[in-house]
């Protein structure tokens, strides 16, 4: 999930706000079946599909979907996305990344693994990065039958008040943090949620395929331990091992740096002080941000003076600009994940 925007860090606000209240979202759930275009709404309906009924336990408890949702409401951080890929268009979503002022449409339904999938849709923003919450008044308007919050760290209370409007499925049962579940159950969870377990899994195994593959094509990353991290306040700020971006890197076959997680006390990524910069002293460094950033981190003498940046060790993968390699990574999900493979697998090939 996104940082929160700031002036220096515009770029960073897929990652989740600083993790101490600037989050409460809802969502990695949808409906399920085909989907048609609702421009009175800005989103799409739900056609039939799926095995109903099921029960979906998690993090607050268990909720029951009797029939095949027709319109989903998203509140967790890249749970559109799930629900895209699992044939239904949501009527409402979180807005991970603002828009630059005055443009349209909504950078979040135009990367290039959703584009093609949003089509025409444009759904309601329930929420923007940096918010404490969800907007319950907008998403009662919208009349969901199904809301999602498995990307998010919506509380007990603030999942009592989605439920009110609407059956809602909140984050894994066994996720002990927010944002720390691997993606791979993040993605089954939906899809049961919307009565498609075993097309979920199917998708989740062909991406798994693709990590194996891509380990296995370089066997030298088992040897090296790499770091995915972000220029964040002025500061190096490296992810977890837990997090969606360390566990791509784990998944092609590199070691993450496990002395980062201790930090971090439970969350998904920590704030470097400048003694602990021995902390990303690794074989391999993964940086995710947009133009400006990384130019300001390549200024900073602490971290240009690591072995792994001399040597040229470093992928500067561009967050919500260009190609958005930065943001196929964080969001890690059904639909960016080919993508984010392939792109990161080449930009350590383009160093060798």
């Amino acid at each position: 999930m996104p940082l929160p925007t700031t002036t220096l860090t515009r770029s960073l606000r897929r990652w989740a706000a600083v993790l101490s209240a600037a989050i409460l979202s809802a969502g990695l759930l949808a409906g399920c079946g085909s989907s048609s275009d609702d421009a009175s709404d800005g989103g799409a309906k739900g056609g039939a599909g799926g095995v109903f009924p099921v029960t979906v336990e998690h993090a607050f408890g268990s909720t029951e979907i009797t029939k095949a949702p027709e319109r989903v409401v998203t509140v967790g951080y890249t749970d559109d996305q799930a629900v895209l890929a699992l044939g239904i268009k949501p009527v409402g979503m979180v807005d991970q990344y603002p828009n630059p002022p005055g443009t349209t449409p909504d950078i979040n339904t135009q990367w290039p693994w959703v584009k093609d999938k949003w089509g025409d849709a444009r759904p309601e923003v329930v929420m923007s990065n940096g918010d404490s919450g969800p907007n319950f008044e907008k998403i009662a308007a919208l009349r969901p039958d199904l809301i999602i919050a498995v990307y998010s760290e919506i509380d007990k209370a603030a999942y009592d008040k989605l439920s009110k409007l609407a059956p809602t499925v909140a984050r894994t049962k066994a996720e002990k943090e927010p944002f720390s579940a691997p993606w791979q159950d993040n993605a089954v969870h939906i899809a049961k949620a919307l009565g498609k377990e075993a097309e979920g899994k199917k998708m989740v195994a062909d991406i798994q395929g693709k990590l194996d593959a891509a380990r296995k094509a370089h066997p030298e990353f088992a040897g090296q331990t790499a770091v995915v991290l972000s220029w964040y306040k002025n500061s190096v700020a490296p992810f977890t091992t837990t997090d969606v971006r360390g566990r791509i890197v784990s998944g092609i076959g590199f070691k993450g740096a496990t002395e980062i997680d201790k930090i971090a006390g439970g969350k998904f990524f920590t704030v470097l002080s400048p003694e602990r910069i021995d902390l990303i002293d690794v074989d391999r460094i993964f940086v995710i941000n947009d133009k400006a950033d990384q130019e300001a981190l390549k200024k900073f003498e602490l971290f240009t003076n690591l072995p792994a940046v001399k040597e040229g060790k470093v992928s500067y993968l561009l967050d919500s600009e260009g190609p958005a390699v930065g943001a196929a990574v964080s969001q890690g999900t059904l639909l960016s994940l080919p993508y984010a493979i392939d792109e990161i697998v080449k930009s350590v090939g383009q160093q060798e």
